[in-house]
């Protein structure tokens, strides 16, 4: 059954890779789950066949999980069946989407415009550093990158010049002999 009497409401996904897909919630009832008979199909691993369903009931939109493997979640915190209000993010496994109503935000709230910063893998270098130009790893006192013995080394450089001092001296005194 269509809705024609309110804004239309549509999920923006947000994970990498997937950024940008949308999907009106046009019809009562939306099903989303990774196989192509889902009402919206996100080709993700992390996402169940039949992952959860959309119910508009009233003016509210009701996430129902669907038994999936790795959990139906709203702004984080598991749920098995609760109410997705405009700006919350939803998240079906590893994918990310942030449910928008058609006249924007209701009530006011402000959708968040990226990811919250404790889901961003800090690498080990800070913003600080790199505006003073400071390394943050010293490379030659880190066990990762010890420098090598140069004792193999060392040896072949050794027995090489031997060798070639060796072959040209034979080579002096065969062309002595020749010549005499």
């Amino acid at each position: 059954m269509l809705r024609t009497n309110q804004p239309m409401a549509k999920l923006v996904v947000l994970s990498e890779g997937l950024t940008g897909l949308t999907y009106e919630l046009k019809v009562d009832k939306t099903t989303i789950g990774r196989l192509e008979d889902n009402a919206f199909q996100i080709a993700e691993a992390s996402v169940s066949s039949h992952h959860c369903e959309l119910v508009q009931r009233g003016n509210d939109i009701v996430v129902k999980d669907l038994n999936s493997t790795n959990g139906t979640f709203i702004n984080g915190e598991k749920v098995t069946e609760a109410a997705l209000k405009p700006g919350q993010i939803l998240r079906l496994g590893q994918v990310e989407m942030r449910l928008e109503s058609g006249a924007g935000t209701a009530g006011g709230a402000a959708a968040p415009a990226k990811k919250p910063l404790e889901k961003t893998m800090v690498i080990g270098i800070k913003a600080q550093d790199l505006d003073k130009g400071t390394r943050p790893m010293n490379f030659e006192t880190s066990a990762s990158f010890s420098k090598k013995s140069n004792k193999a080394n060392r040896i072949f450089i050794a027995v090489g010049t031997v060798l070639v001092v060796l072959i040209i001296a034979v080579l002096i005194v065969a062309y002595l002999r020749l010549k005499t």
